[in-house]
């Protein structure tokens, strides 16, 4: 009964959607809370992102669900995490 359980590592993948989410997370809070345009580079920078932002605010959970499911749902995996805070950050800017 000398069972060794291999420790889970995320893969590249997975780490790049992660931080790809709270990047994409924190844009969208800070750009709630702050305004935007009362400085004009941050405003500049603002128009110039979030086109690609919004892209990736819908697709980062789609992608997180594909690899979770590629992974066998495995708790350990950032995947269940990015895909929270995508689905926490869209019922955010709904609401």
């Amino acid at each position: 009964m000398n069972e060794q359980a291999t420790p889970f590592k995320n893969s590249k993948n997975s780490k790049i959607v992660f931080v790809l989410s709270v990047l994409t997370s924190g844009y969208w809070w800070l750009s709630q809370n702050i305004n935007v345009y009362s400085y004009k580079i941050i405003g500049a920078m603002y128009e110039y992102l979030w086109l690609g932002v919004l892209v990736s605010l819908f697709v980062l959970p789609i992608i997180s669900i594909v690899l979770l499911i590629k992974e066998k749902w495995n708790i350990r995996s950032l995947n269940i995490y990015s895909f929270i805070i995508g689905v926490v950050t869209n019922i955010y800017l709904l609401f």
